[in-house]
């Protein structure tokens, strides 16, 4: 029996399925005080990855539900935990540390959580790594799409989109903290598109606005001039859009690292190069996130290792002498149906179910 609170609330939290490693240094308890007072890192405890009404999760933890209710709006409305406002009353869940709480506390940064935070970020990258199944994906901007003939919709970001009653746009939490420290980039601030009973969430707790179909698509178009990569949820039915940019996303940054990032992220296309087209500009260069374009004499040349099928640099290539093509059927990627599969899947590769 693990008697710190905080211990149980870091151990708890591991246990769902996108995790949350340990670390020699305590980096991630001292993350967890920050952000959680004691009785609530106890109630959070106790919560699971699915709603519950008030009176059961009271009953578990023998409290009164009068009482516990308003400790539970608090937490979610403080980012720790999730709600859903329902007709017969709110329900909670608990939320994993990554995407979830880290991601709430977007209007909550300030420049010790994000210290810690950096320290801890590579801990979650080496233990997402394990996984096959991530939590994003990759799908190309529409511009690059043109001429692809069949495109499923969910390789789409247009369809994505479109698909959406209800659209909520929030400031890039990556961006924000690295502005935020004296690092920012200058781009888009307000780039993270979330939909559905994510959106509420975020509407209701002060996160994001909300936002027409059209804005959201003028955001696309915006990002697309900004060079930003889009990283949907890792699902056919999604709940998010990032639009991320390699000098803040710390995802993109940590795989930049690597010396093959096209076989860490989910992307069902590559670029390729016609080199009888290609004047030399080099402004394919500037636009990858990845460093995957460099010169081969005077024609630029791909680097398939760190291809991840953004699509970027193809809209932007005047010459026309850069396509995104479509893997063989043998390497495609289908995503999971919807979030939950998605999680059930990263639990059993982590070993939490079978």
């Amino acid at each position: 029996m693990i008697n710190d609170v905080y211990e149980r609330l870091a151990a708890h939290l591991n246990n769902l399925p996108a995790g949350f490693p340990r670390t020699e240094s305590g980096v991630e308890i001292r993350i967890l005080k920050r952000l959680f007072s004691e009785e609530e890192a106890g109630i959070a405890c106790h919560l699971r990855m699915f709603y519950e009404p008030v009176a059961r999760i009271a009953k578990r933890l023998n409290q009164a539900p009068s009482e516990l209710a308003e400790k539970l709006h608090r937490m979610s409305l403080k980012g720790l935990i999730s709600r859903a406002d329902r007709d017969d009353g709110p329900s909670y869940m608990a939320a994993q540390f990554v995407i979830g709480i880290w991601e709430f506390q977007v209007n909550n940064l300030n420049e010790e959580l994000i210290r810690d935070m950096n320290e801890y970020i590579p801990y979650l990258l080496d233990s997402f790594a394990k996984q096959d199944t991530k939590q994003l994906r990759i799908v190309p901007i529409g511009a690059s799409l043109e001429g692809q003939g069949t495109v499923m919709p969910y390789d789409e970001a247009r369809k994505l989109i479109e698909s959406q009653k209800k659209i909520v746009v929030a400031p890039c939490i990556c961006r924000k903290e690295h502005r935020i420290i004296g690092e920012g980039c200058g781009k888009l601030t307000e780039a993270c598109l979330v939909f559905s009973s994510a959106a509420y969430f975020y509407e209701s707790n002060g996160m994001g606005r909300s936002i027409s179909q059209e804005e959201a698509l003028q955001i696309l178009e915006k990002a697309e001039e900004e060079a930003l990569v889009l990283q949907p949820t890792n699902a056919q039915k999604i709940f998010n859009i990032c639009l991320c940019c390699g000098d803040c996303c710390q995802i993109l940054k940590s795989i930049k690292r690597l010396p093959k990032p096209a076989s860490f992220v989910h992307t069902n296309y590559y670029v390729e190069v016609d080199t009888e087209k290609c004047v030399g500009c080099e402004v394919c260069i500037d636009r990858c996130q990845m460093d995957a374009v460099r010169m081969e004499g005077e024609v630029a040349d791909i680097n398939l290792d760190r291809c991840i099928g953004c699509g970027l640099c193809v809209s932007t290539c005047g010459a026309g002498a850069i396509a995104l093509i479509r893997k063989d059927e043998k390497d495609r990627y289908t995503p999971p149906e919807n979030v939950i599969e998605t999680y059930m899947k990263i639990a059993q590769e982590r070993g939490l179910i079978k």
